[in-house]
């Protein structure tokens, strides 16, 4: 399990901003091309762990200061579904 959560975290961390807008289509979450870009540097600048509690809630907060709450809140959930 630990290798899964390795390679989910480093997909994550390194995530291009085409990539993020790609997923964001397929799963139904609405960002522009300008918050994409934002998000893309805000996770290379402080790498996150997706499976730790409080580097999660920090890319949220991040994620909702970028776009707003609805959006942040449908990553949670996407999130959520993928642990």
């Amino acid at each position: 399990m630990k290798i899964l959560q390795q390679i989910v975290n480093k997909k994550v961390n390194n995530l291009t901003p085409s990539e993020l807008l790609k997923y964001s289509k397929q799963y139904n979450i609405s960002i522009t091309n300008e918050q994409a870009h934002t998000l893309v540097s805000v996770i290379k600048q402080k790498p996150v762990n997706i499976y730790n509690v409080e580097e999660r809630r920090y890319l949220i907060k991040k994620i909702a200061q970028v776009t707003d709450r609805e959006t942040a809140k449908k990553v949670n959930d996407l999130l959520q579904q993928l642990m």
